[in-house]
């Protein structure tokens, strides 16, 4: 058999056979027309491509919804069986018109081998990597067949395992014998504490014919070599490949006039080789994150023009600088991020991947979730080292809507294996990620991998697993190769100049120590059980991972559930609820801040509050602390499926109250009351790049509106800065309050308008005597949606606001305070009708939610 010529290359856009026809290049889509089946079976049932197995055997009815109750259970023998696809197509006139011809698999998940026309092509083992290979002399006239044959990730593992003298440390693989370690394949599916078990097999990605003459581009690199106001120096360095010895020009070019055509001729010999083509842009616009300015984006074009034809390709770049500062200064080690040269406070989450499934995660949904970023006033997502590099419409997403990424690679909470096989397949998989994903603007930082470091020094794996000093010394060694020597030099020679660390965090949370230095993963709340007073004193530098649990609301859970499910210890509801001790946790905070919730559509309603008002504690410390502290990324923003789990946007994009609280806790003005050693202290926090001219209004007041003490203040909020405004010891006016009855109302208006507001408690809310609100509700029909105005007698505390009809409806604001005298408008997306809305509409307040009062 003649063996094909195999590249790693980016994947390149889906295009209609006659696009390029004239210049040299076309492509056929092969996404149509598969059928698959077990390999042991004799029955072919339709695919989709992309898919996986599990979405096709749920769309022929051959197992049951994997996310309905407990049927997670029920599937997970899929990922023992072997599974084949095939297709067939006809390629005569791509085979006509071009000399060479590609077949391009943008992602095989995981074990795969692959024949055209009965001849074996490919063994790929790597999902997250693409495949590309010159086949033509593997077609033929007429119908050509492709077949891939998948192999069980389990049983093809397996051997490895055995054959391993070292059992590693995958405390998230939910089976006994952990195989998660030995396979480059998204871990989470092997189960997490918010994701279940559904190892996936099939084609997750596009597969497509490539026909080319001459020459072609593989990739390119838009380097950014110097950025002014004045000029923004760059090279194009194109990764070409020729058929044939002959001169080409290259040309680079924009498309809306940014910069003059620039014409390169270029020797090209048979084979892989590069051109350096220089280009500048005079008076650039640059590229900000989210709230600080625009996102401009330039296109680039790029064509290689040769005898036969010509090749073309476009990237779109933005002009900024990154720099990530991580060095020891005078309290520690520092970890930020200046963006333009203007240290940025990042404002985030931790996402993970949006389905276990991947292929049902389109470009609509992403978009959708990254919308919801962008409204939450967050510029920076943080991608875990346990899921996958996302595809090039969610870093394109980002680019467009100023969302920074930070990007681990695709290693988390483990050691792994450093044999000569291992280390060659991490290195293929890093220069093809980090080729694709390098001009992108919003890509921040590169990090090696999730808790791996802190883990070795800290969780006892040592111990528990009871490692020999040769073992130890072995496992060290491994992840020195990797983290230390391998990804970082893959990152040097591709992504110049783009900062790399090996494991985030770089500091433990189990001393003071560990808050002076880089960034954390604060775990002390919920794990280590600490009330959430401790997030006002555990600051760190940076803070990249923290979090704390809820349910989804009652419309989500109905979509897996019956209500014979609706209690939190029923089977179902354990199924959905990964953490080994998630619901106790959840339940002992709850006593620790509210009263006992007097049923389960309560207690999924006093879940989220507390969820939220935990975070929100966290956010506006670590906001307060600026420039200590310069970000924080909670976890985590999204789920994979319907689950009990520290997300605030649910599986079916449903905000849980969290979001709702960090959209205004991390708006680009924050005011901030806090009590500190018996002082009420006032803090404005600012991300804008100019200073504001403010009034600051402080109002305590009875639940009834009444006002017993204020204070208005004209001042200027200082830029980028955070910084205490407002100062008064409580002695001074504790006569005038009753802590159980008395709330400070803080307000920021700039121009005459509420830009922030914040109410602080001074008690406990189980503490407080609630009283019971009065609500009227005003709706009016307004452009696609409606307009709701709210109003109440006495204070209404976290008023919900449901359509438990509309699933899919959205309320702009919900789970907020509101006081006597205010009218809160809320924006309502719904598919109802007005009489639907008004029949249908739900209120809800924290008081009518406990099974009893203060005791």
């Amino acid at each position: 058999m003649k063996s094909p010529k195999l590249k790693l290359i980016a994947p390149l856009a889906l295009l209609s056979l006659n696009t390029f026809a004239q210049q040299g290049q076309a492509d056929i889509n092969l996404n149509t027309a598969w059928k698959f089946k077990q390999v042991d079976k004799q029955e072919w049932l339709p695919a989709t491509v992309p898919g996986t197995v599990h979405t096709d055997l749920l769309a022929n009815k051959q197992i049951p919804d994997p996310f309905f109750r407990n049927n997670e259970k029920e599937v997970q023998w899929v990922e023992k069986k072997d599974w084949v696809y095939e297709t067939s197509f006809k390629a005569d006139n791509l085979m006509a018109r071009y000399d060479n011809i590609d077949l391009s698999f943008d992602g095989l998940d995981t074990y795969a081998d692959v024949f055209l026309n009965d001849s074996l092509i490919l063994r790929s083992d790597n999902m997250f990597v693409g495949h590309t290979l010159e086949v033509k002399h593997f077609l033929k006239p007429g119908d050509n067949k492709l077949r891939i044959v998948f192999h069980s990730p389990i049983n093809y593992v397996m051997p490895t395992y055995n054959a391993s003298r070292i059992k590693y440390p995958a405390d998230n693989d939910q089976s006994d014998i952990k195989l998660s370690i030995f396979t480059r394949k998204a871990p989470y599916s092997f189960g997490w504490d918010w994701g279940p078990r559904l190892v996936t097999s099939g084609i997750w990605k596009p597969v497509k014919l490539h026909g080319w003459n001459g020459v072609k581009i593989e990739n390119a690199y838009i380097q950014q070599l110097r950025l002014t106001n004045a000029v923004a120096q760059l090279n194009a360095d194109l990764e070409l490949n020729a058929d044939r010895t002959e001169s080409v020009k290259i040309k680079v070019s924009s498309p809306e006039g940014a910069f003059a055509d620039v014409y390169v001729n270029q020797r090209v010999t048979p084979g892989t080789q590069h051109a350096r083509v220089a280009f500048s842009i005079k008076n650039p616009k640059k590229w900000w994150p989210y709230g600080l300015g625009d996102q401009k984006l330039y296109t680039v074009q790029l064509e290689a023009i040769g005898s036969k034809g010509s090749a073309k390709k476009e990237e779109r770049i933005g002009l900024r600088t990154i720099q990530v500062v991580n060095e020891p200064d005078s309290i520690g080690e520092s970890f930020y991020v200046k963006v333009n040269g203007i240290p940025v406070f990042m404002k985030g989450a931790n996402y993970v991947p949006a389905d276990s499934f991947l292929p049902r995660v389109n470009k609509e949904k992403l978009e959708n979730l990254l919308n919801d970023v962008k409204a939450s006033n967050m510029n920076m997502l943080r991608i875990w080292g346990g899921g996958v590099y996302e595809s090039d419409d969610f870093y394109n997403l980002a680019d467009e809507k100023g969302i920074l990424i930070w990007q681990d690679f695709m290693f988390a909470c483990t050691m792994y294996p450093s044999n000569e096989a291992f280390l060659k397949n991490v290195k293929g998989e890093a220069e093809y990620n980090i080729k694709r994903l390098r001009n992108h603007a919003s890509l921040a930082l590169w990090c090696g991998n999730n808790e791996i470091a802190v883990a070795w020094k800290n969780w006892g794996w040592q111990k528990s697993y009871n490692y020999s000093q040769t073992d130890s010394l072995e496992l060290i060694n491994g992840y020195k190769k990797v983290f230390n020597e391998l990804l970082p030099q893959a990152v040097k020679n591709l992504d110049i100049n783009r900062f790399y660390f090996p494991s985030s965090p770089i500091s433990n949370w189990g001393s003071k120590a560990d808050f002076k230095k880089g960034d954390n993963h604060f775990w002390g709340v919920w794990h280590a059980e600490m009330p959430f007073e401790e997030y006002n004193t555990h600051i760190p530098r940076f803070m990249s991972e923290y979090g704390f649990q809820s349910f989804p609301d009652i419309i989500t859970v109905k979509q897996f559930a019956q209500p014979e499910d609706y209690n939190i210890s029923s089977e179902v509801m354990k199924t959905h609820q990964k953490s080994y001790k998630g619901n106790g946790l959840i339940k002992k905070y709850m006593e620790m801040y509210y009263r006992e919730p007097k049923d389960f559509e309560s207690f999924l309603y006093l879940g989220q509050v507390l969820q939220a008002e935990g975070i929100k504690t966290a956010i506006e410390a670590h906001r307060r602390n600026k420039p200590y502290c310069m970000g924080t990324l909670y976890w985590q923003l999204n789920d994979c499926w319907p689950v009990a789990s520290w997300s605030s946007i649910d599986y079916f994009g449903r905000w849980k109250a969290l979001q709702y609280f960090a959209k205004k806790a991390y708006s680009p003005l924050l005011i901030n009351p806090y009590i500190e050693n018996g002082n009420l202290k006032v803090y404005l926090i600012s991300d804008e790049l100019k200073d504001r001219k403010a009034e600051l209004s402080l109002r305590l007041i009875d639940f009834s509106g009444n006002t017993v003490w204020s204070k208005k203040l004209p001042i200027l909020v200082e830029a980028n800065k955070s910084k205490v405004y407002y100062s008064e010891d409580l002695k001074s006016i504790s006569s005038k309050f009753d802590a159980k009855k008395h709330v400070l109302a803080a307000q920021l208006n700039v121009d005459g308008q509420l830009v922030s507001s914040n109410l602080l408690f001074l008690d406990k809310i189980k503490n407080i005597e609630l009283p019971k609100p009065t609500l009227k509700v005003n709706i009016e029909t307004k452009e696609k949606g409606y307009v709701l105005k709210i109003s109440t007698d006495v204070l209404a505390k976290n008023v919900y606001l449901l359509l438990p009809t509309d699933k899919d409806s959205f309320f702009s604001d919900n789970y907020f305070d509101l006081l006597p005298g205010q009218q809160r408008t809320i924006a309502l997306k719904s598919g109802l009708t007005l009489d639907q809305v008004k029949a249908n509409l739900q209120l809800l307040t924290l008081d009518k939610t406990f099974a009893k009062g203060v005791e």
